[in-house]
C-alpha cells in the first residue's frame, strides 16, 4: 500500500506556501542553471532543510554556474501535477515517492506496491540496488534522470480501535490519498478492504466525524497530522515500506557543464543517504512521542501473526503483477529478496 503517496503519502499532512521565481530555468547570458525542484515534504522538515543544504553546495561546487530552487509542502500540486510540470518545462526536479515515479514508468512500482515483499529495510535497500541500473534506464528513456533514491521507513496502520488480524480490517473504512497511485485503491479492494479517497487535508476531520477508521502511514505523518488524537492503536506490522526518488529532466540535465555532473550526483547520492537515515530516526522518534503525549498504543506483531498477515498479502500477488506491477519487475524484485536472504539466513 502507498502510504506516501501517503506523503512522502506520509508527507501530504502539510503545506507551505513559496512565490515561484519568474527566472527562466536556463539563463545563457549569466551562464547559470537554475532547476527547480517541488516536493511534498513540509517546509522546514528534515527533507526540505537537506535539499536546500544540497543546493548550497551544488552552487558552491559549480562556483555558482548551478541554482537549485526548492518548493516545499505540496505548493506545486500533487506529484501527478509535478510530473506534468516538468514534462512541460515549468518545473524541472521533484522528489516523488513511488506513487508520483510510476506515473514516469511503471516498472517503479516493484519497490513499494508489492505488500509484504520486505521482511526488513535491508532487503528493500538491496532490492533498489540490484534494479536500480534497470530501473534509471527506463526513467532515462522517459527523459529524466535519478539524482538519488531512497526511503522513510515502514508505514504502519493506525486505527481508531484494535485490529491485530487480517480479518480484523473488514468492515473498517481505511483512507487512501485521492491524488496518489490508484494503485492504493486497488490493493485495498483486491483484500476485500474498503477505502476512502480523501485529500490529506481532510484525513483528520473524517477520522473525527467517523468518516475513515484506519489511516496507513508513517509514524512522523501520524504526529504532524494529529491523527493520534483519534487512532489511538498502531500494528507494528511492517506492510510496506516508503519509497522515492529525486530526478531531475534530461532536458535540464543535460545543461549542466559534463565536468560538473558527477561532482553533483555525488554529492545528491549523499543527500539521499541523510535522508534515508533522518527519516528513520525521525519515525522511531515519532513513536515514543506518540507513547507518552497521546497514549498510543503500539501493537507487537508476533511471528506467527506475521506470517499470516504474509500469506494474506501474497494472495492477491497474481492480480497485482502485470497489472499494477510490470510482470518483468515483479518477478526481478521477488528474485532478488529471495537471493539476499539466501546470503544472509
Amino acid at each position: 500500500m502507498n502510504p506516501r503517496s501517503s506523503v512522502v503519502t506520509a508527507l501530504l499532512a502539510a503545506g507551505a506556501i513559496l512565490s515561484a521565481p519568474t527566472a527562466p530555468p536556463l539563463n545563457a547570458a549569466a551562464g547559470r542553471i537554475r532547476i527547480k525542484l517541488a516536493t511534498l515534504a513540509p517546509k522546514d522538515s528534515s527533507y526540505h532543510r537537506t535539499l536546500l543544504e544540497m543546493g548550497e553546495k551544488w552552487r558552491k561546487v559549480s562556483d555558482g554556474q548551478v541554482e537549485l530552487v526548492v518548493y516545499p509542502g505540496g505548493t506545486q500540486g500533487s506529484e501527478a501535477d509535478i510530473v506534468k510540470r516538468m514534462s512541460v518545462g515549468e518545473l524541472q526536479a521533484g522528489m516523488l515517492s513511488v506513487g508520483g515515479l510510476t506515473e514516469i514508468d511503471p516498472s517503479v512500482a516493484a519497490l513499494q506496491e508489492i505488500p509484504m515483499l520486505f521482511k526488513s529495510l535491508a532487503e528493500e535497500e538491496y532490492v533498489i540496488d540490484k534494479l536500480r541500473p534497470d530501473l534509471e534506464r527506463r526513467l532515462a528513456s522517459r527523459g529524466f534522470v535519478a539524482l538519488f533514491w531512497g526511503d522513510s521507513g515502514w508505514a504502519h496502520f493506525f486505527s481508531r480501535n484494535q485490529a491485530m488480524r487480517p480479518g480484523d480490517f473488514k468492515g473498517m473504512k481505511i483512507f487512501v490519498t485521492a491524488s496518489g497511485s490508484a494503485a492504493q485503491m486497488q490493493i485495498m479492494q483486491a483484500l476485500g478492504y474498503t477505502p476512502v479517497p480523501l485529500d490529506a487535508a481532510d484525513a483528520l476531520i473524517q477520522l473525527q466525524t467517523g468518516g475513515v477508521d484506519v489511516v496507513p502511514t508513517l509514524p512522523l505523518m501520524a504526529l504532524a497530522g494529529q491523527y493520534s488524537t483519534v487512532t489511538k492503536h498502531m500494528l507494528d506490522l511492517n506492510w510496506s515500506p516508503l519509497v522515492g526518488a529525486t530526478v531531475v529532466t534530461a532536458q535540464s540535465w543535460n545543461g549542466v557543464p559534463p565536468a560538473l555532473r558527477d561532482q553533483l550526483l555525488q554529492i545528491a547520492d549523499e543527500t539521499g543517504a541523510r535522508i534515508r537515515l533522518a527519516s528513520r530516526q525521525e519515525n522511531e522518534q515519532a513513536v515514543a512521542t506518540l507513547r507518552s503525549r497521546s497514549g498510543l498504543q503500539v501493537h507487537t506483531v508476533t511471528p506467527q501473526l506475521e506470517d499470516e498477515w504474509r500469506r494474506f498479502a501474497e494472495g492477491i500477488y497474481p492480480r497485482l503483477r502485470g497489472s499494477m506491477v510490470p510482470a518483468d519487475m515483479f518477478d526481478r524484485a521477488r528474485q532478488r529478496v529471495a537471493e539476499y536472504r539466501s546470503a544472509h539466513p
